[in-house]
């Protein structure tokens, strides 16, 4: 694969021909950044349009168009950048920043999901390195002449469980890899069975959020290698070690097996208070101590750039690989989200609120709703703490309401903004794929509440909006619940495009609501945290500083049309919730 722009780096190493082919308006003011002066992140045309097909789809009515960053270089002038790659769950994405944390280009290359019954999500790791090697040289294509690549770091998708055996573990450094079979996925939903096994074997529910920060959900890494011992056994007893979707990719770059404190946390066999593997749990499980990967610092350099992948990808051999973390922690540092009273929405498929904290929280009360570890801004010390609530269905249950309401997104989001806040009445509760937060029930479902003959399009798709705005308005308050200030939201992903939606979620948390400068998020983040193992930048919190807000809408007066509905929202869950009551349910306080 080469570089399709005119002014390609010769000095660059072209890949091999072996290399693998990628698998295939809102009446509110809102204060904006004088765009003279803004330094944000930047996507062409192109990029654009993808975007607008993809996640959400909120189209041209509702999606702000960045102009592309030129270098201001003078022609064969070098400049150093750091190539961030996020591993997505429906694509790779790469992005080069430089020191000013500017991305001056990106690329992007889709992979399938594979989901073979209801409820089962699941990707080849193979399809990773594909889309990787594709976006990285789209992403050339797109740079600058003269940019010198300088550090890696990486992001990717969490919880997934990326089993590898000794054979890979050889071939890494010099050959493309695979995994042991399908990798099971964050949005997995098949380890109930497991969940609920792990809580009796432990002694209890709250002893495991004890011990570990977080509670058995069937996300987690630990349920997924269950149920794979016990219905692909083979594929178990044949692994060498244990890795999460970033870490495939890093060891497909520098051949060395490894993980960060960050995706550790997510494994349920993670202290990450005392920052070691629990080897009581990994026995207590029947699982080999060794399976278990070296944890690193989230911007610590896993290893250098080995000439195969150099090769591939068309970089300088020798170049640092940051060992980066999951893309909630990612998305984070690439928001400029480090510090206390800061949180994070993302608006992506799933909803996803983030807040830092200065020392560990665990969500001990709520049994583990709100899912505690690293926070990926450490390097040569540790970093701060994390304190995350997942929904399942954000801007899913918009693509879903917007698949069945058959119109385009544009003229459903206009006719949502012409209705009255609050929906005449009308309530959606967002648990089309089960809950994780602030439910963990992966029996629960949805829909819409107190349906009636005066309601119209508009209403249904605007109690979507509001549903899961008060969702997310939930989990703040079972993160404030654990002693952790939410005083202000930054929000991300592809509900972010809409303004409507936007003021919605500031109204119904009742804080400012912020988009940062750039929306490459995760991808964003990792290339800081290439930066800072590099030395590029002192360190983590300081770099993710530079990404500063464009716009911000404050809490109007809907807010108290939203306070008035929440005890409606929070009697949701006892009238939805099935016989059972699901896995380990607990209602929202």
């Amino acid at each position: 694969m080469t570089r399709s722009s005119p002014r390609a780096d010769r000095s660059r190493p072209a890949p091999p021909s072996t290399s693998p082919a990628p698998a295939a308006s809102d009446a509110r003011s809102i204060r904006r950044r004088d765009s003279s002066t803004r330094s944000g992140s930047n996507r062409d045309a192109s990029r654009a349009k993808s975007e607008r097909g993809t996640e959400g789809s909120f189209g041209p009515a509702v999606y702000r168009k960045r102009t592309r960053y030129s270098a201001g270089a003078e022609p064969g002038v070098t400049r150093s950048v750091a190539l961030g790659i996020d591993v997505g769950t429906s694509a790779a994405k790469a992005v080069f920043v430089d020191p000013r944390a500017r991305v001056i280009a990106s690329g992007a290359a889709p992979y399938p999901v594979e989901s073979p019954r209801p409820g089962w999500s699941q990707q080849r790791a193979a399809s990773w390195w594909g889309g990787v090697v594709a976006a990285v040289h789209e992403a050339l294509a797109r740079a600058p002449a003269g940019v010198d690549v300088a550090a890696v770091g990486l992001s990717g998708q969490m919880h997934g469980c990326v089993l590898v055996d000794e054979g890979t573990l050889a071939a890494a450094p010099s050959g493309a890899i695979g995994a042991l079979g399908p990798v099971l996925l964050w949005n997995d939903q098949r380890t109930g069975p497991q969940c609920r096994a792990i809580h009796e074997r432990v002694g209890g529910r709250a002893r495991l959020v004890e011990a570990v920060g977080n509670a058995a959900l069937p996300g987690f890494t630990l349920p997924k290698l269950l149920w794979l011992a016990e219905h692909r056994p083979q594929e178990v007893a044949r692994a060498a070690r244990l890795l999460l979707p970033k870490d495939f990719i890093a060891l497909q770059l520098t051949g060395r097996p490894a993980t960060d404190v960050g995706d550790a946390s997510g494994t349920l066999l993670f202290d990450a208070r005392a920052r070691r593997w629990r080897d009581d749990l990994a026995e207590l499980f029947d699982l080999r101590r060794g399976l278990l990967p070296d944890v690193l610092e989230s911007a610590q350099v896993v290893g250098p750039l080995t000439p195969w992948a150099a090769a591939a990808l068309g970089l300088r051999p020798g170049t640092p690989v940051a060992i980066g973390s999951g893309d909630n922690q990612t998305a984070a540092i690439g928001a400029g989200v480090t510090e206390p009273g800061h949180a994070l929405a993302i608006l992506g498929t799933s909803g996803v609120i983030y807040a830092p904290s200065a020392s560990p929280r665990i969500d001990l009360a709520g049994q583990g709703r709100v899912q505690s570890g690293y926070d990926g801004t450490g390097r040569d010390r540790p970093g701060g703490w994390c304190n995350t609530g997942c929904m399942l269905s954000a801007g899913g249950a918009l693509a879903w309401a917007r698949s069945v309401l058959n119109a385009p997104i544009e003229r459903l989001l206009e006719e949502a903004d012409a209705t009255p806040t609050g929906a005449d009445g009308l309530l959606f509760a967002p648990y089309l794929t089960g809950e994780r937060c602030p439910h963990a029930d992966p029996d629960l479902r949805g829909g819409w509440i107190g349906l009636t003959s005066a309601h119209g399009r508009g209403h249904l798709v605007r109690a979507v909006l509001e549903g899961v705005a008060m969702s997310m308005t939930q989990i703040v308050e079972l993160i404030r619940a654990i002693g952790v200030p939410v005083e202000s939201l930054r929000v991300t992903g592809g509900g972010a495009r809409s303004p409507l939606w936007r003021r919605i979620l500031a109204d119904a948390v009742g804080v400012p609501v912020e988009t940062p400068m750039s929306q490459e998020g995760s991808a964003l983040g990792a290339a800081l945290l290439g930066a800072v193992a590099a030395g590029m930048h002192a360190d983590v919190r300081s770099a993710s500083a530079l990404v500063g807000p464009e716009d911000r809408i404050d809490p109007g007066p809907g807010r108290d049309i939203y306070a008035d509905l929440r005890p409606a929202y929070d009697r949701l869950y006892a009238t939805l919730k099935p016989p059972s009551g699901g896995a380990g349910a607990e209602p929202c306080p």
